[in-house]
């Protein structure tokens, strides 16, 4: 049976992968060692292709790679941060960095809220192909961040049909609402079906 790699290093991620698709998932830099890969794609999906083909022609044909690209677009930002979500403060850019900024950039702007969606793409590479799903969640931002669960943008982000942010609500609410969930769960079949 194939072994299942994540193309990421954040925990948070990792965490969540491990938790919604219910099964053992490992690092890649637990079998490879930390490096960094440029993600020089213009969408969420050729940045999560190009994530998981660089780990899967490192590994070879034993391993099934999954990799995620996701980040927010924030409508009176003009779609910003979209695919540079995870630096949108810059290269090193913390999460705490990169959230700061969004709210500046609505203040500037004069604005306390504004619609937004997060996008997430999962590809899955194996010896049997490529594969690549999305999910979406919708909702707004607010410039005064509330919670601290969850990471990225989950303080100001509050999901349509909520009135609290991610960053207030329980993992099982989360899990069933967020971008990533609903990725996994069109990946989930895929995975197990190359597991074989």
């Amino acid at each position: 049976m194939s072994k299942i790699v994540i193309a990421s290093g954040n925990k948070g991620k990792i965490r969540e992968f491990k938790e919604i698709l219910n099964q053992e998932i490992t690092p890649y830099y637990e079998i490879l060692g930390d490096f960094e890969i440029e993600e020089n794609g213009t969408t969420f999906a050729q940045n999560a292709l190009i994530k998981a083909k660089e780990i899967y022609k490192k590994l070879g044909e034993d391993y099934i790679v999954i990799s995620d690209d996701s980040g927010i677009s924030i409508d009176e930002l003009g779609g910003k941060p979209n695919i540079y979500s995870a630096r949108f403060a810059g290269e090193k850019a913390t999460d705490k960095d990169n959230l700061q900024k969004v709210i500046n950039e609505l203040k500037i702007l004069g604005k306390n809220n504004s619609k937004a969606h997060y996008t997430a793409a999962i590809a899955i590479v194996s010896k049997y192909g490529e594969y690549v799903v999305h999910g979406w969640m919708h909702g707004s931002v607010i410039t005064t961040p509330k919670g601290n669960k969850g990471f990225g943008y989950d303080p100001i982000f509050i999901p349509e049909g909520l009135d609290k942010t991610l960053g207030q609500l329980d993992e099982e609410i989360k899990h069933k609402i967020s971008h990533r969930f609903k990725a996994l769960n069109l990946a989930k079949p895929i995975i197990d079906m190359l597991k074989r």
